[in-house]
């Protein structure tokens, strides 16, 4: 692979130098490392092109849009209507595309007895209502609970999803990134967090999960999230201005094309469509994956 044409950073701050025809794709942390295996495995089919890969979460990649410092916004929520509403007071649009899903998995310190909870249990600790482990079958221990930051798209879809849309409870620490959310679970024996599937490890444990108040319980995997068993997905989306559809089209179409799509699976995600009887996606994918955002 050419590395040497794409140049990866995390913060937007960073200062990167590159030539006027690159392609720019900033936003979610959550979509970072698949995007750079994905424009890496393209760049290798196009060795004269330039793509550069940024991060710094989904909120931030869809600003950046109408500042005409990105040319596709990687985000891990829908776009908002306030941001769509930016847009149209500039006479902008922006079109969507979901190139892949993400289970969103919840997790504990290794040491941590307690290996499932209900979606209410999780959002009474979320919310502050639940502070100790052994009000839900743990040892006698505070809960310390870890959220990525308000630009996060993964913040924004875990509040819809597991909170009901209600609100974090004040003392909720937030973290910049997910390998911090990662880091500090890893280091705190009473600690809870969740994080995007492709980055699950070993430093910490997935918890089962129940949105039927305890009757089935699903543990985060590709398998689970893609039978529907598993309740915790969210689409991952590219967006992008569609004047320059002809400029962003080329990659976006290599994301939903059978090798893209394969890449998806490799890294931990799921495909837009499921995989064919051969172990890759169908060549629907590239069809079924586009949507656009009136």
């Amino acid at each position: 692979m050419k590395k040497r044409h794409i140049l990866i950073t995390v913060f937007a701050a960073l200062c990167v130098h590159w030539t006027a025809d690159a392609q720019r794709i900033k936003g979610s942390d959550t979509l970072l490392p698949l995007t750079q295996e994905l424009a890496e495995e393209y760049l290798a089919e196009h060795p004269d092109e330039e793509i550069i890969v940024t991060g710094g979460g989904s909120g931030v990649g869809i600003a950046a849009l109408p500042e005409n410092t990105t040319d596709i916004a990687m985000a891990s929520r829908r776009i908002k209507f306030s941001e769509k509403m930016k847009f149209a007071g500039l006479g902008l649009e922006a079109s969507e595309v979901i190139v892949a899903y993400d289970a969103l998995a919840v997790v504990v310190n290794p040491s941590n007895p307690v290996d499932s909870l209900t979606r209410e249990q999780l959002e009474a600790i979320f919310r502050g209502k639940i502070t100790n482990w052994k009000e839900v079958g743990g040892e006698d221990r505070k809960i310390v609970v870890y959220s990525r930051e308000t630009s996060s798209g993964t913040y924004e879809f875990f509040k819809e999803s597991v909170l009901d849309n209600k609100n974090y409870m004040s003392g909720v620490l937030s973290m910049p990134a997910t390998g911090a959310i990662i880091q500090s679970v890893r280091q705190t024996k009473g600690a809870i967090g969740y994080i995007g599937l492709a980055y699950l490890n070993r430093f910490v444990k997935p918890l089962a999960v129940s949105y039927d108040g305890g009757a089935h319980y699903a543990y985060p995997s590709v398998e689970t999230a893609s039978d529907g068993s598993y309740p915790i997905v969210r689409p991952l989306y590219y967006y992008y201005d569609p004047e320059k559809e002809a400029a962003v089209s080329p990659f976006i179409s290599y994301a939903l094309s059978e090798k893209g799509q394969s890449s998806v699976l490799e890294q931990g995600f799921i495909p837009v469509t499921p995989p064919a009887a051969d172990g890759e996606p169908s060549p629907e994918a590239s069809e079924q994956g586009k949507s656009v955002d009136d």
